[in-house]
């Protein structure tokens, strides 16, 4: 028979929601006697219902008495007991059933849904497994302190749906998972869920959404030598998101796979990362970022290993023209053999056409910094274009705040001016404003002389 504690004893407290509760009876032994036999009971079928019923009785007792640790022990008892008889269904219903019971501890809980987790992967056909991994949801719904059970359910009906070829559904309800704000679990845990969850997102082409979510994971959080692998994998995901946005991000993207450990050391996986690195930076538009990477990537030892691709960066840090026949002809057979370049693909036809682009690009601003004035049939002589290609790219650059230009359509002549800094231009606001007001003052004084030569003259 169960002991009656009259009172609370200290030195076993029993926490719930934060807060002590206290013991009123203690189960432990009963249970140690109840539980085998009600195990060996259910071996017989005719006697499997009559040890259900014993444990529930006693499930009761012991829910009532706030003896939480033999309510956790009666509840995982329970569900072993169905789950060694087979009874699938069976083991829905009292999932369900012993988690609405009320007064039902947190504890009891928490061991009742780590048990039938274990029976998710012992399911004898996907449609049993996905039941009871949706009966365990709806049971862990809202629960903080079974959100990391969730969690790992979650991911393995995201996988069933994923691959019976449904992404949209597989990306919809990992979406649903907060990871971030999980307090009890591993940091690496939440990291694999996140690039899980951006994985998804990128097969479903929804760039934005994957945008979000990547700005959940911090990327010092890669420093650790033990995370490499996650850090390939992320930066690996932000590539496919970025390549087709921003070069400059990408190229970055692989500068830092190239200081990983695991491609560093290695000279056959560096190589092919950094010669990407180096093409996708030249791919980038003209800014002071894009110069200053250039400089750094040029200096980079790592480049001394691939030395037709240092020459290419050269060709671009260099204030000379560059001929775009010439430039295919070096080194044309070689860039077509890359994945950046690939022509089969639509990304390998935009880069290769981003390539002509800033090669004409890099040609305007040489021709803009030995030139105040350019007649533009020459222009686009010097630039392998006609006139009309030549006005658009003029234009675009113009827009993009890179050069300063002006076009005298009638003498078609193109006047180049030098694009001032902020200091210039407060400066020449300044001597402008001096000039001003020495004019006033000039003009102040002239009119007073004038009405003093009047009043002599009355």
């Amino acid at each position: 028979m169960p002991e009656k504690m009259d009172t609370f004893n200290p030195a076993v407290p029993t926490y719930e929601g934060g807060r002590i509760v206290k013991m009123e009876v203690d189960y432990s032994s009963t249970c140690d006697e109840t539980i085998p036999k009600c195990k060996e009971m259910a071996k017989n079928d005719l006697k499997f219902n009559d040890a259900l019923e014993v444990l529930l009785s006693l499930e009761k007792q012991a829910r009532i008495g706030s003896d939480m640790m033999s309510s956790a022990r009666i509840l995982v008892a329970i569900v072993q007991i169905i789950y060694d008889a087979k009874k699938w269904d069976l083991l829905n219903e009292y999932i369900s059933v012993l988690a609405k019971k009320r007064s039902q501890s947190k504890q009891a809980i928490v061991k009742m849904v780590q048990e039938c987790v274990i029976y998710v992967d012992q399911t004898p056909d996907k449609e049993t497994k996905i039941k009871l991994i949706d009966t365990l949801r709806v049971v862990t719904e809202g629960k903080i302190y079974v959100e990391n059970e969730r969690a790992r359910l979650t991911k393995i009906l995201s996988d069933i749906k994923e691959a019976d070829g449904d992404i949209l559904g597989a990306a919809t309800i990992m979406e649903a998972l907060q990871i971030e704000t999980y307090g009890t679990m591993d940091k690496k845990e939440k990291v694999e869920f996140i690039l899980e969850q951006m994985r998804l997102c990128l097969a479903k082409h929804d760039l934005v959404r994957t945008q979000i979510i990547s700005k959940k994971i911090n990327t010092k959080f890669f420093n650790d030598s033990e995370h490499q692998d996650l850090k390939l994998k992320y930066y690996e995901l932000m590539i496919l998101l970025d390549q087709d946005q921003s070069y400059i991000k990408t190229s970055r993207y692989y500068l830092a796979i190239a200081d990983s450990e695991c491609i560093s050391s290695c000279a056959a996986k560096r190589k092919p990362v950094m010669i990407s690195a180096v093409l996708y930076c030249i791919l980038s538009p003209y800014d002071n970022e894009q110069v200053d990477l250039m400089n750094n990537l040029y200096k980079n030892k790592s480049l001394e290993e691939i030395p037709i691709y240092k020459e290419l960066l050269k060709l671009f840090l260099c204030k000379e023209l560059i001929n775009f026949d010439a430039l295919n002809q070096l080194y044309g057979k070689e860039l077509l053999t890359l994945t950046v370049f690939n022509k089969e693909t639509a990304h390998g036809k935009k880069s290769w056409e981003e390539l002509k682009n800033r090669l004409i690009e890099h040609n305007v601003r040489i021709i803009a910094s030995y030139y105040t004035r350019i007649n533009i049939s020459r222009m686009a002589e010097l630039l392998d274009l006609d006139e009309l290609k030549t006005e658009e790219v003029l234009a675009k650059l113009v827009n993009n705040g890179t050069l300063k230009v002006k076009i005298d359509r009638p003498s078609g002549i193109i006047y180049f001016t030098q694009k001032k800094s902020q200091s210039e231009i407060l400066n020449d606001w300044s001597s402008g404003l001096n000039e001003l007001m020495a004019c006033v003052n000039k003009t102040t004084h002239l009119i007073q002389k004038e009405e003093c030569l009047n009043q002599l003259l009355k």
